[in-house]
Formats: C-alpha cells, sequence, structure tokens
C-alpha cells in the first residue's frame, strides 16, 4: 500500500490577528440583515429571489443529489437482496421418441460484503460530507443572490434619484435658456453665452433618456435576479431614505466559522481526504458472503418442487493490477491536493473580501461628506454667479459653469451614497451573512 502523503505546506492559512483598519464595529449580523434597510420592497424582492431565483434552485437541486448519494453510498454496506425467476422450455429426443419439458425455477438471493477494512464506511462518510458541503454551497448561493438583489435595488434606486436631479436641472436650465434668450434678443448677452446655454441645456435633456433607459435595463435585470419575467419594480422609499447600516462586529479569528463557502472548502477538503483512504483500501482484500435459496419445478403434469440452496463466501486480494490501483491513489492525493489549494485560495478570498468593505466604510463616508460640503459651496457659487450677472457684473457663462459644476456634483454625491450602501451590503456579505452551520 503506497504511503500517505501530507497536505502541502503551501495550502495552509493562517488568520490575521486583527483588520488593517482596526476593529469593525458592535453590530450583530442577522439573518436577514437586509431587513434594516426598511424597505417592504427591497424585503419582497430578496424573499421572492431567494426562492425563486434560478441559481439558488439549481443549488437546492445538488443537494437534492447529494443527499440521494448518501443513500447510495449507505447501501452498500448493508446487504443486498434480489429475487431470480428463471424458466425454460425444451424439445429433445429421448430413444425413439421426442419428450417436451418444461421448468420454472425461482430463487431467492443475498450478498454482503464484510467491511472489514473501513473502506465502505469511509466511501458512506465522504458521501455524507459531500452532501454537507452541498449545503454550505446552497447557502453561499442565497447569500450571493441576497446581497446581489440588494445591490441591484440599490442601484435603481440611485438611477431613480439621478433621474430626479437631471429632470430638476433640465426645468431650471430651461427657464435660464428663456431668459437668455429674451437678453440675447435685446443685444444685452451675447450669441455665443447664448448658444453655450443651449448646448448645456441639450446635454441635461440628454441624460434624461439616458438614465430612463438605465432603469428600465436595470429594473428588467433586477427581476430576472428574482426569477420573474422583465416588468416593472415597484418602489416604495426614495434614495435618500436609506438608511446607513451599522458596521458589523467581526473578529478575523471567527470569519473561518462564518462564511458558507469557507465551510464548503473544509468539507470538500475533508471529503477528498477521506476518498483518499478509500483508494487506499482498495489494496486490501474484499470479503464478500453470498447466500442462494429457491425451488426448481419441472413438468406442470408432475408439479413436484425440488429445494435449491448455497452458501459460500469469497475473498478477493489484488495480486497484480498493471499499476491501476497506485495510480487511483495517485490521482486521489492529487485531487486531494487540488482541494487543500482550493480552500486556501477561498479563505485569502475571505480576508480580502472584509478588508475591503472596512477600508472602504470609513474613506466612503469621508468621501460623502466632502461631496456634501462641496455641493453646498457650489449652490452658493451658483447665487453668486446668478447676481453678479443680473448685477452686470460678470457674463452668462460664469452661471453656466456654476450650474455645471453643481449638476455633476448632485449626481456625484448619488453615486458615492450608492457605493456607499452596496459596500456595506458587501461587508455583510463577506462576513456570511449571519450564516452558521448549525442553521444548515
Amino acid at each position: 500500500m503506497p504511503a500517505l502523503r501530507p497536505v502541502p505546506p503551501l495550502a495552509k492559512v493562517t488568520a490575521p490577528e486583527a483588520w488593517r483598519d482596526g476593529p469593525a464595529g458592535q453590530a450583530a449580523v442577522d439573518a436577514q440583515w437586509w431587513r434594516a434597510f426598511g424597505d417592504p420592497t427591497l424585503t419582497r424582492l430578496v424573499d421572492a429571489a431567494l426562492a425563486h431565483n434560478t441559481s439558488v434552485l439549481a443549488a437546492v437541486a445538488r443537494v437534492d443529489q447529494a443527499r440521494a448519494l448518501v443513500t447510495v453510498a449507505d447501501s452498500a454496506r448493508l446487504p443486498a437482496i434480489n429475487t431470480v425467476l428463471g424458466g425454460a422450455a425444451a424439445r429433445t429426443p429421448a430413444g425413439a421418441a421426442m419428450v417436451n419439458s418444461r421448468s420454472l425455477q425461482p430463487e431467492l438471493q443475498a450478498s454482503w460484503e464484510l467491511d472489514l477494512f473501513g473502506r465502505l464506511r469511509d466511501q458512506s462518510r465522504a458521501a455524507s460530507l459531500q452532501y454537507q458541503a452541498s449545503q454550505a454551497e446552497r447557502d453561499g448561493v442565497a447569500l450571493s443572490v441576497a446581497a446581489g438583489t440588494a445591490q441591484a435595488y440599490v442601484g435603481l434606486l440611485a438611477l431613480d434619484a439621478q433621474l430626479r436631479i437631471t429632470k430638476a436641472t433640465a426645468a431650471s436650465r430651461a427657464e435660464a435658456l428663456r431668459l437668455a434668450s429674451d437678453q440675447a434678443r435685446v443685444g444685452y448677452t451675447s450669441q455665443l453665452q447664448l448658444t453655450q446655454a443651449q448646448a448645456e441645456n441639450e446635454s441635461v435633456l440628454q441624460a434624461i433618456p439616458e438614465l430612463e433607459l438605465a432603469i428600465r435595463r436595470q429594473e428588467n435585470s433586477l427581476r430576472v435576479l428574482v426569477g420573474e419575467l422583465p416588468g416593472d419594480v415597484l418602489r416604495e422609499r426614495r434614495f435618500q431614505d436609506l438608511p446607513v447600516l451599522p458596521v458589523p462586529a467581526a473578529l478575523p479569528s471567527s470569519l473561518l466559522a462564518r462564511r458558507p463557502d469557507v465551510a464548503q472548502g473544509q468539507l470538500l477538503l475533508a471529503a477528498s481526504d477521506v476518498n483518499l483512504a478509500v483508494r487506499r483500501a482498495d489494496f486490501l482484500p474484499h470479503v464478500t458472503i453470498s447466500a442462494k435459496f429457491g425451488s426448481l419445478l419441472t413438468n406442470g403434469r408432475d408439479y413436484d418442487p425440488v429445494t435449491l440452496w448455497s452458501l459460500g463466501g469469497s475473498v478477493l486480494a489484488p495480486v497484480f493490477s498493471s499499476g491501476r490501483l497506485s495510480a487511483q491513489v495517485d490521482a486521489a492525493t492529487a485531487q486531494r491536493d487540488q482541494a487543500a489549494f482550493a480552500y486556501r485560495g477561498v479563505v485569502l478570498t475571505a480576508f480580502s473580501e472584509v478588508e475591503n468593505a472596512l477600508a472602504g466604510v470609513t474613506r466612503l463616508q469621508t468621501q460623502m461628506e466632502h461631496a456634501q460640503k462641496r455641493r453646498d459651496i457650489l449652490a452658493r457659487t451658483l447665487d453668486f454667479a446668478k447676481d453678479r450677472y443680473q448685477a452686470g457684473y460678470a457674463s452668462y457663462l460664469e452661471v453656466l459653469d456654476a450650474q455645471r459644476n453643481l449638476y455633476q456634483t448632485e449626481l456625484n454625491a448619488v453615486t458615492l451614497r450608492q457605493n456607499q450602501a452596496n459596500n456595506m451590503v458587501a461587508l455583510y456579505r463577506a462576513l456570511g451573512g449571519g450564516w452558521s452551520a448549525a442553521a444548515q
């Protein structure tokens, strides 16, 4: 039997002692964290996605498949009983005459492989670990779908807010353009200022159908995400009503027990270890006990059944397999190593996702504060530009420039708020979304 090769040292990973940006918050991670947004529409969408999303349904089907394979593996450890019914009719010579004969042979067969070396037990255990891994995968898919649905809905509300800002800007610019046209007609302003005002107005008007198209596509994507045909999405809250979710509590040492994808990687690694033990057990003898019991009935007119039975056993021990068994062990070892490296990759990704989300919490908040201050300053700048223009101290170009800057800053503020919400959703997802192994 080949020697067991240990897990490659490069596949091991150690959790960091602390996060780069210091400790996280104090809020607990609820399994239904999306309800913290307080938006009934979002809650309905996530619930619908968890029930009807095709990726979630496929993951559930994989769980059903793994459960059935556990039954298959367990059944190999128990006796197998079969019934056999054989019949024959023949016409054969007997001296100078021909004899017709008929026979019927019902039989009950049983066989049982004695699991002396634990091979069948390990097969059953490997199937059970695969089943648990499929449950963790299903939970991971559900978590990703819930997070994706929440981010898609936040994106939809953000587009609504940008459309409202754009329409309001278009209305104010239309009024300003009317005044500029009147002043250019009497020669108070130049045609250059008028054409630039017209160009700025057309730019904003162009953005309206662009945003409407983006909203329509976002609605369709969101509906497909929740397992429905494309269509409208009801909104009961405005973008500015969305609260900022609290930063959840998290320690690096506890992260590995909080994420379903990490649990899946652990279970797959454990299953590959057990499968390796199964392949090594193929070098040991297989002991099987078999039994038969039945009757033989010949020529129905002379009904006189004969009882038949047999009891025996066999020992199958490999002697020479041209390297097949050793190659199977090598393949199982390589599969175990692949599972080990895959687990390391999942763990590294998990820590990276949490670090990225935590880094975004304070930095996005700082950006948002500066954006709001800039927006207030530009609003005052626009008032000053209008006053200077009306007093004749400045051209209308200053007003256009102030309007353009304020409009862009308002759109950027919406994008920053969207990034904040998406980053917090990503943090809840990175921390496992309240998942626990006991909840499977």
